[in-house]
């Protein structure tokens, strides 16, 4: 399983860290200059925060389209990017307004949409739900549009990161492995990627982050370490021997 380390720093892109990155759309757009990577790395799309933030997408398909190929230009090395999906926790549908079902179609059609805008582009399918027959459903209406979702490289599954039992969300997973998938679980909990890492092609997390808001600075330019890349870099390192990650495997 390859482990991409969720950072809100673009700058450690250029680092030859030895460690494949996350970055969000949101931390990248608009930026006069972009850096240039010195290994692989995904894009995350932001979707969350956009939909918590303003329930709805702001940005259109052609819109988010040229920025990816911007990004894929410039800084080189995408291994590939999220769509503009729409996450299923029910605080994103009570700021939406929408069912989960409108969530899920939705989804499908943007990952159709972008894919008929940028074909070259490496964008992933994305599977949305709660319930392992939710998400099955949303693998469905994929399949029934003609996508063999299990002729890609890599599907994505969404809407696992706050959730709070790791035996619920390894019940996905294994369900749709069992289905032929080579998936991708966007922010798992560590403890859960214990458990299902042998399921997976890849997944990701910024945890480390989160944890070191309430840790004190490790030297004195920064009062946390919620940013530090050395306690980011012992976290991740942590998290491979954890779950018998090799950083290096192919996404």
């Amino acid at each position: 399983m390859r482990f991409y380390l969720g950072t809100h720093q673009p700058s450690w892109l250029a680092r030859n860290l030895g460690v494949p990155l996350l970055v969000s759309h949101r931390r990248l757009a608009g930026r006069r200059s972009l850096p240039r990577a010195t290994g692989p790395w995904a894009l995350d799309s932001g979707g969350f925060t956009e939909l918590t933030m303003h329930g709805r997408w702001r940005t259109d398909p052609a819109t988010y389209i040229t920025a990816v190929r911007r990004y894929a230009t410039e800084i080189g090395n995408l291994a590939w990017t999220a769509p503009q999906d729409w996450m299923t926790e029910d605080h994103v549908l009570a700021r939406t307004g929408l069912t989960l079902r409108t969530h899920q179609h939705r989804t499908v059609a943007n990952y159709l949409c972008l894919r008929d805008l940028a074909a070259d582009l490496p964008i992933i399918p994305v599977l949305q739900g709660q319930s392992i027959a939710d998400y099955n459903r949303c693998a469905d209406l994929y399949e029934h549009r003609g996508i063999d979702l299990a002729a890609l490289p890599l599907v994505g599954i969404g809407s696992v990161c706050r959730r709070q039992h790791t035996v619920e969300v390894e019940r996905i997973v294994r369900s749709l492995a069992g289905r032929g998938y080579r998936l991708h679980t966007f922010g798992a909990k560590t403890l859960g990627l214990r458990r299902f890492a042998d399921a997976v092609v890849s997944s990701d997390s910024a945890a480390w982050s989160f944890q070191g808001r309430y840790l004190p600075g490790c030297g004195p330019s920064h009062r946390t370490e919620s940013n530090c890349l050395r306690f980011a870099s012992t976290w991740y390192r942590k998290v491979l021997r954890n779950t018998k990650s090799d950083d290096r495997a192919a996404a």
